[in-house]
């Protein structure tokens, strides 16, 4: 029984790590929807400035826009595996349970 209980407990914190994991990244990815939302209402010839430190340096839209575009589908892509692994981590929790509950796991 120990073995198994230890087993659901660690599975229950992992599972916990990766639900605060998505939860940043959906942050990060409503950031950069906001941030993709402010380019429509710019002009072409609208300078676009990066914050890199303390300086902000000049770069090119289309190269700003791009890079919003490259992260958000990365951040998109991360969720998805975050979801993937929730969904994993929880059928893994609810077999075990099963487990404890009948006959206590005969470990």
């Amino acid at each position: 029984m120990s073995d198994l209980a230890n087993k659901y407990q660690k599975i229950q914190g992992e599972l916990e790590e990766v639900i605060v994991a998505r939860r940043q990244l959906e942050t990060q990815l409503q950031e950069n929807k906001i941030v993709n939302e402010e380019f429509e209402g710019l002009k072409e010839d609208t300078q676009v400035y990066k914050l890199t430190g303390n300086v902000l340096l000049p770069v090119e839209q289309f190269e700003a826009r791009s890079n919003v575009e490259k992260r958000l589908e990365f951040i998109e892509a991360e969720i998805k595996k975050c979801e993937d692994n929730i969904k994993s981590k929880q059928t893994e929790l609810n077999k075990l349970r099963d487990e404890l509950m009948k006959g206590r796991g005969g470990a």
